[in-house]
C-alpha cells in the first residue's frame, strides 16, 4: 500500500515537473523568437529544440528513470547554461526561474549524488568571471545549489529512514500473522480436547441412555445422573475455556496484581486452592513481557484443572537479577513421563504443553518441566527481563 502510494507520488510530481519544463521552454522560445535581436538564431535553434523535446518527455513521463531520466537531467543543465550565458537580454529573467525548476526536478525525482553534480557544475561553470549581466546569477547558483544539495542528503536520510521503519513493520506484520495462526491452531487443538471431545461424549452417552430406557427404566436413570455430572463438568469447562479466550492487559508494574487476580479467578472457578509466593513487590519489565508471562501461567493452571486432578496448587514469583523466575507447582497426577527436562529436551522428546514451549522460546526465557507421576508436577521458568 505504501509502495503503491510512492509511486503514484513520483508519478504526479514527474507529471508537473514536465508541464513546467514545457511551459517555460515555450515562453523563452516565444521571447526568443518575437522580442530578441536578430542574429541569435542558433540559441533560438537551440531553444526550439529544447521545447520539442520537452514535449516529447511530458509524453514519456513514466520513463524518466535510468538512462533517459539522467539524459533528461544533463539536457536540462545544458539548456539552463545556455539561456543563462548565451541567452539575450529578453530571455534572461527567466534563468533563475528555470534553475529553480532544474533544482526542483533534481531533488524530486534524482539521488543526491546527480542533485550535487548538477550544482557543482553550474557553479563551476558561472565561476570565471564572464561579461554582461549573467554575472549576476553566480552568487544565486551558489546559495540555491547549496540548499538544493543539503535538502538532498536530508531527503535521502528521512526516505533510507523510512524504508527501516516500513521494513520493521512488515516484519512485526509477519510477526502477528504468526502469532494469529498460532493462537488460531492452539484454540483449536484446546476445543478438540475439550468441548468437542465431551460434546462428542455426551452424544454417545444419549444414545446409550435412549437404549437403557427401552431395557431398564433404573439403570437408564442411574446413567442420566452420571450424563448430568457429565454437563456440569462440561459447564465448568466451557467458562474455563471462554475465560481463557479473554485478551490480558497488564503493565509491568501490575504484574504481581494480575497474577493475584488470575489465581483467585482459577481458584474460585476451579476450586483449587491455590499459595502465591509472591509478595508485595513490583516488577519492572516491558507490558509486552508481562503479558506473555501471564498467558503462561494461566495456560500452566489451566492444564493443572483440566488434566493433573491435583488438590493444591503454589505458585511463585521472583526477579532475580535482570531474570524473572516463576514456578508453577501441583500435587496432581503429573505426566506420563518421570524425571526433569529443559526445554531443547522437551522439543526433542516431543513432550511437554505446546504452547507453553512455543511463548517461552518467543520470550528468550529458560524452562524446566518436572514430572513425578503420582504426586504432581512442576513448571519453572527464567524470562529475561
Amino acid at each position: 500500500m505504501w509502495t503503491m502510494d510512492f509511486s503514484l507520488n513520483r508519478a504526479q510530481t514527474t507529471r508537473y515537473l514536465s508541464i513546467a519544463r514545457l511551459v517555460l521552454a515555450s515562453a523563452c522560445l516565444l521571447i526568443q523568437l518575437f522580442f530578441a535581436p536578430v542574429g541569435t538564431w542558433l540559441v533560438t535553434l537551440s531553444i526550439g529544440v529544447f521545447a520539442l523535446l520537452s514535449y516529447y518527455a511530458l509524453r514519456k513521463r513514466h520513463r524518466l528513470e535510468g538512462r533517459f531520466g539522467a539524459f533528461v537531467l544533463f539536457v536540462d543543465t545544458l539548456f539552463f547554461i545556455l539561456l543563462a550565458r548565451y541567452g539575450s537580454m529578453e530571455t534572461l529573467w527567466l534563468a533563475p526561474l528555470f534553475y529553480v525548476y532544474l533544482l526542483l526536478s533534481a531533488v524530486s525525482l534524482y539521488t543526491p549524488r546527480e542533485v550535487l553534480i548538477v550544482c557543482v557544475g553550474c557553479t563551476l561553470f558561472f565561476a570565471t568571471t564572464h561579461p554582461g549581466p549573467q554575472f549576476v546569477l553566480r552568487e544565486t547558483i551558489l546559495v540555491a545549489g547549496a540548499f538544493a544539495c543539503a535538502f538532498s542528503f536530508q531527503k535521502r536520510r528521512l526516505e533510507q529512514r523510512l524504508e527501516e521503519l516500513m521494513e520493521q513493520a512488515r516484519q512485526s506484520e509477519d510477526v502477528a500473522a504468526a502469532a494469529r495462526e498460532a493462537e488460531q491452531q492452539r484454540i483449536a487443538a484446546d476445543f478438540h480436547d475439550g468441548p468437542l471431545q465431551s460434546m462428542i461424549s455426551i452424544q454417545m452417552r444419549l444414545e446409550i441412555l435412549r437404549k437403557l430406557f427401552e431395557r431398564d427404566r433404573n439403570a437408564g436413570l442411574r446413567e442420566l445422573e452420571q450424563l448430568q455430572e457429565m454437563a456440569k463438568t462440561q459447564v465448568r469447562d466451557m467458562r474455563t475455556f471462554v475465560r481463557n479466550m479473554r485478551p490480558l492487559d497488564v503493565d509491568g508494574a501490575g504484574l504481581t496484581a494480575a497474577i493475584r487476580r488470575l489465581l483467585d479467578d482459577f481458584q474460585k472457578e476451579s476450586g483449587i486452592p491455590v499459595t502465591f509466593l509472591g509478595g508485595d513487590r513490583t516488577f519492572s519489565a516491558a507490558p509486552e513481557t508481562c503479558t506473555d508471562v501471564l498467558y503462561m501461567i494461566r495456560e500452566a493452571l489451566h492444564n493443572v484443572q483440566k488434566h493433573s486432578k491435583a488438590t493444591r496448587v503454589a505458585v511463585s514469583l521472583e526477579k532475580v537479577g535482570k531474570l524473572l523466575e516463576i514456578s508453577v507447582d501441583d500435587n496432581g497426577v503429573g505426566f506420563h513421563f518421570s524425571g526433569t527436562y529443559s526445554l531443547d529436551e522437551l522439543d526433542l522428546l516431543r513432550l511437554g504443553p505446546i504452547s507453553l514451549k512455543r511463548r517461552a522460546r518467543s520470550l528468550g526465557a529458560e524452562m524446566l518441566l518436572e514430572s513425578r507421576p503420582g504426586r504432581g508436577a512442576g513448571l519453572k521458568l527464567r524470562v529475561p527481563v
